[in-house]
């Protein structure tokens, strides 16, 4: 694998967890403001996945999503996080604690694969901002 596909895997897997962390969550907040926010950054994740598949397709790749194991240990954090704990305050300090970790990968990515297509360096950036965006936002629900 080259550059270009390692780094749109990491876009693809990284709004895949977006999707699937945030899908599991909708069921659980109560909160209809914060149900709301977190529906937006859902469909700002799948445009995402959906972007990283395509460009990963036309440069003749096939995606490689997050493994059987990551998604069970992620699906198994979410329910153990807000078993006793499901205010919109709890949620959105996870998912800060996410997006925030989204971004060290984002800017270490960027850094590592700096000679990667310009187009996809571009979406690993909007990926970064997007994350950061997430934690500005999220904060209002602390």
């Amino acid at each position: 694998m080259n550059g270009n596909t390692e780094l749109l895997n990491y876009i693809y897997q990284n709004s895949q967890m977006g999707t699937e962390t945030i899908s599991q969550l909708l069921d659980i907040v109560e909160d209809e403001t914060f149900k709301k926010q977190l529906q937006s950054q859902y469909d700002e994740y799948k445009q995402m996945h959906e972007s990283a598949r395509i460009m990963l397709n036309s440069h003749g790749y096939d995606e490689k999503g997050i493994g059987a194991f990551e998604k069970i240990r992620a699906y198994l954090m979410i329910n153990m996080q807000t078993l006793t704990d499901k205010s919109a305050s709890h949620i959105a300090e996870m998912m800060i604690i996410g997006s925030n970790m989204g971004v060290i990968d984002a800017v270490k990515n960027i850094k590592k694969y700096h000679d990667a297509e310009e187009d996809i360096v571009k979406l690993m950036e909007k990926l970064k901002k997007f994350e950061e965006n997430n934690i500005h936002t999220l904060k209002e629900y602390l």
